[in-house]
């Protein structure tokens, strides 16, 4: 696989001829979609799924989302194209083997609703939790896209999930709301004290996984 990581939490991934692209959301760039022929998206807030890019590649050519049935309410015309999944569910899409993991996005705060979340693991060898911090516990895990910023979350606990999960390798995920000083930060904290080689790429970053 061949794994092209842009902005905030979109990962493209291009395996033996097909293109599976993960949580495209309104900070990242649309030209993610180019030519997708499966699209896995974790959960329903904007930051991971741009229903407007969405419908326009649609228009162009058709593929199938995978994720939540509850994501349908937040994809409107485009909800046709949605194949619900749930936690613990297996599937193939772009040619990727999937298994899904999760079930609940993280609690932002008790005012907040708190939405479905689904991490994904793609061909046995990436993982994209989304925005929760559920290890995978019946497989090894060897590179992982950590979130690690955001309103939901605490330094503590996403080191802590980097540790459990135990990957060979890690990589910042979900860092859209930072600034250069606050990714210093905590690309030194987690480079020091996750046990693994952690690093972050820039948007357009390719990596062989």
């Amino acid at each position: 696989m061949q794994l092209t990581k842009f902005a905030h939490s979109c990962l493209r991934v291009e395996h033996d001829g097909g293109v599976l692209v993960v949580d495209p959301g309104v900070f990242s760039d649309p030209t993610a979609l180019d030519g997708a022929d499966a699209v896995l998206i974790t959960h329903e807030h904007p930051d991971h799924v741009d229903v407007a890019a969405l419908t326009r590649q649609l228009d162009r050519w058709p593929f199938r989302i995978y994720g939540p049935a509850s994501l349908a309410g937040a994809l409107g015309d485009v909800a046709e194209a949605l194949e619900p999944i749930s936690p613990g569910q297996a599937f193939t899409a772009a040619g990727v083997a999937v298994r899904a993991y999760g079930g609940r996005h993280a609690v932002i705060h008790p005012d907040i609703p708190v939405v479905d979340n689904l991490g994904y693991l793609l061909n046995d060898v990436v993982y994209h939790p989304g925005d929760a911090l559920v290890a995978p516990e019946d497989a090894p895990v060897d590179t992982l896209f950590a979130p690690i910023h955001a309103p939901w979350s605490k330094f503590s606990e996403v080191l802590d999930f980097i540790r459990a999960v135990a990957p060979r390798r890690a990589f910042a995920l979900h860092d859209g709301l930072l600034n250069d000083n606050g990714l210093a930060v905590l690309n030194r904290q987690y480079a020091a004290l996750s046990g693994t080689d952690y690093q972050r790429l820039e948007p357009g970053s390719r990596l062989d996984v």
